[in-house]
């Protein structure tokens, strides 16, 4: 539903003889749209007016929970004994809040005091599994009234199951079912966009948590989110406003305020797309195999004979290590200069680049659970797609790896900030690790 025209607020939240489903929706619309600030200012007023007592600070309650201010609608609805509606915002407000076990309660009471049976049963559902009780979770989605199987909110409780269970296939399915019966389920949304962000499917991504945040209620995480891939696609503006929605609702947020000094820090950074192709041509150039190449058979000998498979590693050998193979003489030196000449490279100039690279330890000197340790993949440290990113752009796949850059290194990288930085340095800390030079 698209609104024509603008909504009388004040009249939509007081004067109304009723405030049920059909009411919401529109309050919905209008907190999606231009009109979330006078939507502010009306709930403000009337927070105030009512006292925290009756239909007026239900409304009151509600108006707050759409607004992302859970807390302050706990207040209000907390004590609603008689409303199921009123009750039922409680519950969500103390499911966003993270406390599961009072929200499965409240909508157990919402459901009594006449509010929507199957729904309240379906979200009960979500509680039990947030608390961890993934086995009791999937026995009360085989409890839950009949009807249930035709809710988009049933396929969505069935999905967060099946991600639980690590079938993620079955469970982008019951995601895609759940929006194909309601475009605007918004945890769906956000689900199935978080599954295309791990698969890599930025696009795809970047237009569901769109869509989730059309209408209320709107999630910090998606937002959050969202922001990282607007900054990853290098559309700054749409980050930043998206870290400061984020800080609208939750001022203390502090990922949001870090990532927003991170969006302003590179606004004054100039990233130069001619010098990273050059750096991609030249990586591509130097893991060339030197059998790629018109060598006479004495010098391919040699070369294999000491161990240089690619370009690269003729950069990082000196001339005297290659006149000391077997049957290398001058002949082939000035045959592998020339070659190296032609393709703008030289014999020994990354031997300092490569020295620099060297880890601090050796693996005869580590003990097996630490040998262990750094060949663990970095994806284990759970990182955020932000600091993922950069560790795909450097090709950093092990802890390491990881260890063995410098923390300039890291900075280097396209929208790799102090925040990611800090990030990581907590994520080795708690592996007793540390980067290169801390």
């Amino acid at each position: 539903m698209k609104l024509a025209e603008p909504i009388d607020v004040r009249g939509l939240l007081r004067t109304s003889p009723s405030f049920g489903i059909d009411e919401v929706r529109i309050l919905c619309e209008v907190v999606a749209g231009p009109q979330i600030t006078e939507v502010r200012q009306e709930v403000g007023v009337l927070v105030e007016e009512s006292g925290g007592l009756g239909s007026m600070a239900v409304r009151a309650g509600i108006g707050l929970y759409l607004l992302g201010r859970h807390a302050k609608a706990h207040d209000l609805l907390g004590t609603v004994s008689d409303d199921g509606f009123g009750i039922f915002y409680d519950a969500c407000s103390l499911e966003s809040l993270g406390d599961n076990p009072a929200a499965g309660e409240r909508f157990q009471q919402a459901a009594r005091a006449g509010y929507d049976e199957v729904e309240c049963a379906l979200r009960r559902v979500g509680t039990i599994r947030r608390d961890g009780r993934l086995a009791d979770a999937e026995e009360a989605l085989k409890n839950v009234p009949s009807g249930s199987t035709s809710r988009a909110e049933y396929s969505y409780q069935m999905g967060c199951i099946l991600t639980e269970q690590c079938n993620t296939a079955a469970a982008v399915e019951s995601f895609e079912r759940a929006i194909d019966m309601d475009p605007h389920h918004s945890r769906a949304l956000f689900n199935l966009a978080l599954e295309n962000a791990r698969h890599g499917n930025d696009d795809e991504a970047i237009r569901l948590y769109e869509q989730s945040l059309s209408r209320p209620p709107q999630f910090l995480g998606a937002l959050l989110n969202l922001g990282l891939l607007y900054e990853d696609s290098e559309n700054y503006p749409a980050a930043e406003f998206c870290f400061r929605r984020v800080l609208a609702t939750d001022p203390n947020h502090s990922q949001a305020g870090l990532y927003l000094k991170d969006i302003e820090a590179t606004s004054d950074m100039y990233y130069d797309e001619d010098l990273a192709k050059e750096e991609l041509r030249m990586q591509q150039l130097l893991s060339r195999p030197v059998t790629d190449f018109e060598l006479t058979v004495r010098s391919r000998n040699c070369l294999e004979g000491i161990g240089v498979k690619s370009l690269g590693n003729l950069t990082e050998v000196t001339e005297m290590e290659l006149l000391s193979g077997k049957n290398f003489g001058e002949t082939s030196l000035v045959e592998i200069r020339e070659l190296l000449t032609m393709h703008g490279l030289a014999i020994g100039q990354n031997i300092n680049k490569e020295q620099e690279l060297e880890p601090t330890f050796a693996p005869s000197d580590l003990s097996p659970e630490e040998r262990e340790l750094i060949e663990k993949p970095v994806a284990d440290l759970n990182l955020s797609v932000r600091a993922r990113k950069c560790m795909a752009r450097l090709g950093i796949t092990q802890m390491g790896e990881l260890v063995r850059r410098t923390p300039d290194e890291l900075l280097s990288s396209k929208n790799f900030g102090v925040t990611s930085l800090n990030e990581i340095r907590g994520k080795l800390d708690e592996l007793d690790l540390k980067l290169r030079n801390d």
